[in-house]
């Protein structure tokens, strides 16, 4: 998703650039034209990918309880590596229209096996 995205394109076009990607200097102290996935999720050295990560990482916890207080957490910090270059409500309202993409990506992924799992049964 990354690399098809508006950051990742912006990386693979200027990854080999110097001026635009100075991989001499330490991450903290770099000034990227564009985020790195260190950027977002090896956030003040962190090692743990997950932690600036969505709770949905997977297909298999698309449906967790979005009142969770961490989910709730994992949102909140997802936003302030966002509001870097961009506004709170920006990050707010993209993760919102992320939420809806893979609600509908989930259904489509149930309505899949559910045909697959027909033809099975039908002998196909």
């Amino acid at each position: 998703a990354y690399d098809i995205g508006l950051h990742g394109v912006v990386y693979q076009v200027n990854k080999w650039d110097p001026k635009q990607f100075d991989w001499t200097k330490k991450l903290a102290d770099a000034d990227y034209v564009g985020p790195t996935c260190q950027y977002c999720h090896m956030r003040g050295g962190h090692h743990n990918v997950q932690r600036f990560g969505t709770v949905y990482t997977s297909m298999g916890m698309s449906m967790a309880d979005r009142g969770a207080p961490i989910w709730n957490e994992k949102r909140d910090r997802r936003v302030s590596v966002c509001d870097d270059c961009h506004s709170p409500r920006f990050a707010r309202e993209l993760l919102q229209a992320l939420d809806e993409a893979v609600k509908d990506a989930g259904l489509k992924y149930r309505e899949t096996f559910k045909v697959a799992e027909d033809l099975l049964l039908d002998g196909v």
